[in-house]
């Protein structure tokens, strides 16, 4: 008797469980502060909207970073995401908003915006976002008590770089360090090829069959900083800018009527890189030592 019973448990209890485990995947609530918003615009809209800044950081660490990087990357990411929000709610008091939701600031991307992009993935991956946010819930960067400007981007040269090699600032936790772990990203090294019309349309450059290329200044980690095109002064930056470039660490090559560009790299290259950040995690480093090997000598504070 007690034999049968115990089948009969086993077979109601094991579909039971199976469902339960291997099939549904119920989505991680959060609580929210109530008081504790951002006032976020949409660049396309130009609607400002009110949101809880934790819902924020969630939105903001799935639309920089993939869902399929190693947790502990993740979690840099929230805090690095947490602390640049932060970072630029003290800057904008006086502005009818604090962010806009593309890569001026942070890409920030709603739930409808999620689901439609993830489908049937989404409750997995945004379980893994919230798990990151959760697991360093109110965390942010201090440098000498001061909340960091946390920049972050997608993949270095293989060092990032000195804040001032890229902006007007020199500040002292945005250092260049070395991140070699970037060489798994896709597009560590890209070709680009163009027309030579296309190449001086695009430039604002008039045309010449022979094409001089001089670089006149470079950053620490080889990227153009200023060179001369046809002895027209112009910047590395508005070069990758005006060509859609990943960075502008380039070599510009010219074969005949046509011009091959390769990059290295994606983005400024200035504070964390995404690609950086989950190599260290694939090799066992914690989401602390990852921000403070990107940002030199700051502090993780809580709220």
């Amino acid at each position: 008797m007690k034999k049968l019973i115990l089948v009969t448990l086993l077979v109601i209890i094991i579909p039971f469980l199976f469902v339960n485990i291997f099939v549904k995947t119920d989505e991680i609530k959060f609580k929210y502060i109530t008081n504790n918003t951002i006032r976020v615009k949409d660049e396309q809209t130009n609607i400002i909207k009110e949101i809880p800044f934790e819902e924020y950081i969630k939105g903001v660490v799935a639309g920089e970073m993939p869902a399929t990087f190693e947790l502990e990357a993740l979690k840099a990411q929230a805090v690095a995401s947490r602390s640049y929000a932060m970072y630029q709610m003290a800057a904008t008091k006086d502005k009818d908003y604090d962010v806009v939701n593309t890569t001026a600031n942070q890409v920030y991307l709603t739930d409808e915006q999620l689901k439609n992009n993830w489908k049937e993935d989404y409750p997995k991956k945004i379980n893994k976002i919230k798990t990151a946010i959760a697991e360093t819930s109110g965390e942010y960067l201090t440098y000498n008590g001061e909340i960091v400007n946390a920049m972050f981007f997608s993949t270095s040269v293989g060092a990032t770089e000195n804040s001032e090699e890229v902006f007007v600032s020199a500040l002292p936790y945005l250092r260049s360090v070395d991140s070699t772990w970037d060489k798994e990203s896709p597009v560590y090294i890209d070709t680009y090829t163009f027309t030579l019309e296309d190449f001086y349309k695009k430039l604002n450059l008039p045309f010449k069959q022979t094409l001089k290329i001089e670089v006149t200044e470079k950053t620490s980690t080889g990227r153009t900083k200023a060179l001369k095109i046809n002895d027209q002064e112009m910047k590395g930056r508005d070069v990758a800018t005006k060509l859609s470039l990943r960075s502008n660490y380039f070599d510009i090559v010219q074969n005949q009527n046509n011009i091959t560009i390769t990059t290295k790299g994606f983005g400024h290259g200035v504070g964390m890189s995404q690609y950086g950040a989950n190599g260290m995690a694939k090799e066992g480093y914690k989401y602390d030592q990852i921000l403070k090997h990107y940002y030199k000598n700051t502090e993780i504070k809580k709220n």
